[in-house]
């Protein structure tokens, strides 16, 4: 469809992106918790200077200043100093850990994910049927906190590291010229080998992914309940746990692939970036300072503790860059759906829509989805307080129609009216309020029965139970529900409870039918409301939705036509359109496809209750 396909495709992103995003990521940080954001700044900033300040001051203070032959109380204040400074220091340090930043965290928990939670609420539904951007928002989704908290910290370590590193080559050039060149080593140690390794890994993984996918699926199938009975009913078992060997061989044959090579970078990598630095300035210092003399033990002092320092400098800031670029592609995907305009937003404004319907027209609508069209040039009305039946195979359009209906879409061409208005100009959640719906696609929440048939609407509390306990009766629930250890305040589904009631397909159906009838409004549809019912509870269903709903606006969705008989009105759909309109027996004279579609299941009903009386 049209809106699907103008959304953010997926793609990699470059460095200027990358660094881009980060600093996305800063502001948006900074307006959920801009203390978090201060605090991060100064523990690097401190970080840095505390080793710098000991590798090239303190040091080289603390030797020229024995070598003066200072004062020991001299000596003593500014050692009293520097331990006043660094206990300050740790403290804050320890206050950082242990209360500012699990408060923080707390703090931009919340923050973050109520801004997600309200994009994921406000998108339209037509986002959660796209995989592309379903996949973009579950990675969104996926520890965003966390993973916004690391992108500032990389950002910091970046900044702060590599004007530590430029000072560390000035403090080394100062000491001995000579000296800055051993620091290239761990630079190509870090850009040139740990790059390899990283391309390596990504191969490597990449050549993994589809064993460990395997992998993980059987590990997946294993422990989930709906597999349970084929599992042990069948011998798909043993062909899982071939399929596990092969999967493990395969991870195995990769592994081997690739250790020799990556054994011989790793080992790079450690030689440039440690050994070489290390023994390769102490010799050459040594030689310095005790063969040719052209070295002073205090500068001697600065290169070697200057030589960790900046080596570690160093390695820390081309981890940040790594962090960063990481990081870049994560906060694409945050940004992007943050970013992301919603095309039929949850609060769209508009006019009031009032609480009556008189008319609701589909004129010369048609919708493509992902480009198919489904539904085409198709007219249809419903008067306010009658009854109407949407029929036909599936694939004709019934459930997309009522999608439409509910504003979930909108048409690709023609209009939808209300009252001889177009939808589109009320206000949406307004205009939604005029509808209760049983979808037959229903999902149960963990949360008690009473709650699942509310589902957050505003009813008074003292009204809470009335309506719960008439709305089950209606739909055929209460005695089941009254049957459970908690009654109506029984948590569904063992989520989070190990006592929560798991009912059968019919029973949650019927919770499912209770939803429409405790909502009090002037139009319901109960999409397939009887699909999981026997014939003797469908038959007591539809007469309450009758008796109930009589002053509502009724549409059924329904392949049991003997069950919409006696539906003011029914359009027959076929390939997106209404083929035949009528009542029931208006289009029964007709003999066309209703009337043949009708006929052929009242023998497949007549054989089915003939087979049940002789099993009997």
């Amino acid at each position: 469809m049209s809106e699907v396909s103008k959304k953010p495709k997926k793609r990699e992103i470059g460095r200027g992106r990358a660094v881009r995003n980060n600093l996305f990521a800063m502001k948006l940080l900074w307006r959920i918790c801009p203390w978090l954001v201060v605090h991060k700044g100064i523990s690097r900033f401190l970080g840095y200077f505390e080793w710098l300040f000991f590798s090239a001051f303190f040091m080289r203070f603390m030797i020229n200043s024995l070598q003066r032959g200072d004062s020991f109380r001299k000596i003593m204040v500014f050692v009293g100093i520097v331990v006043g400074v660094e206990a300050a220091m740790s403290l804050y340090d320890k206050i950082l850990v242990g209360r500012i930043n699990p408060v923080a965290q707390a703090v931009v928990n919340k923050g973050l994910y109520q801004k997600l939670f309200r994009k994921s609420r406000n998108v339209e539904l037509s986002c959660f049927e796209d995989s592309d951007f379903y996949d973009r928002y579950t990675l969104a989704m996926e520890k965003a906190d966390d993973r916004l908290i690391v992108s500032v910290e990389a950002t910091f370590k970046v900044i702060f590291g590599a004007i530590a590193s430029v000072c560390a080559f000035a403090f080394m050039y100062q000491a001995d010229k000579i000296s800055v060149l051993f620091v290239l080593l761990p630079v190509i140690g870090n850009f040139v080998f740990n790059r390899m390794i990283s391309r390596l890994d990504y191969k490597r993984n990449k050549d993994m992914a589809p064993h460990n996918r395997r992998i993980a699926y059987i590990n997946r199938v294993m422990y989930l309940p709906e597999y349970a009975k084929e599992i042990r009913l069948t011998g798909v078992f043993s062909l899982m746990r071939k399929q596990y060997r092969e999967a493990i061989t395969g991870v195995a044959d990769v592994t081997k692939k690739y250790t020799v090579k990556a054994a011989i970078l790793h080992w790079l990598y450690v030689m440039f970036t440690f050994t070489f630095i290390f023994e390769g300035l102490l010799i050459y210092g040594s030689y310095r300072a005790l063969v040719s003399r052209t070295l002073s033990l205090a500068q001697l002092s600065v290169i070697t503790t200057m030589m960790v320092s900046t080596t570690w400098i160093l390695i820390g800031f081309t981890e940040a860059l790594t962090d960063l670029f990481k990081n870049g592609l994560f906060i694409e995907y945050l940004r992007t759906f943050l970013d992301y305009k919603e095309r039929i937003p949850e609060d769209w404004d508009g006019e009031d829509p009032g609480t009556e319907i008189r008319t609701l027209e589909f004129r010369n609508v048609s919708f493509s989805y992902k480009d198919k069209e489904v539904i085409s040039n198709l007219s249809m009305e419903f008067r306010g307080g009658k009854t109407y039946a949407l029929v036909g195979h599936n694939g004709a359009g019934k459930t997309t129609l009522i999608k439409l209906l509910l504003r979930f879409y909108d048409p690709t061409e023609g209009q939808i009216l209300l009252n001889g208005r177009d939808i589109r100009e009320y206000n949406l959640r307004k205009y939604r309020a005029l509808f209760a719906t049983a979808f037959q696609d229903h999902r149960m929440f963990s949360m008690s029965v009473t709650d699942n048939v509310i589902m957050g609407a505003n009813v008074p509390e003292d009204e809470r139970e009335e309506r719960v306990t008439q709305a089950l009766r209606l739909s055929g629930a209460y005695d089941k529900v009254m049957s459970l250890p908690q009654g109506m305040s029984t948590i569904l589904t063992r989520e989070f409870d190990d006592e929560g009631a798991m009912l059968s397909g019919g029973e949650f159906q019927k919770i499912v039918v209770a939803r429409a009838f405790v909502r009090e409004c002037p139009f319901k549809v109960f999409d397939e409301p009887s699909s999981a019912l026997d014939p003797i509870a469908e038959a007591t269903l539809f007469d309450n939705i009758y008796d109930s709903c009589r002053d509502n606006t009724l549409v059924f969705i329904s392949h049991r036509l003997s069950s919409v008989q006696n539906a003011d009105w029914v359009y027959l759909l076929s390939d997106g359109t209404v083929k035949e309109a009528g009542t029931h027996r208006m289009l029964m004279e007709q003999k066309g496809l209703y009337a043949d579609m009708y006929s052929k299941q009242a023998k497949n009903y007549l054989a089915v209750s003939t087979e049940g009386g002789a099993i009997a």
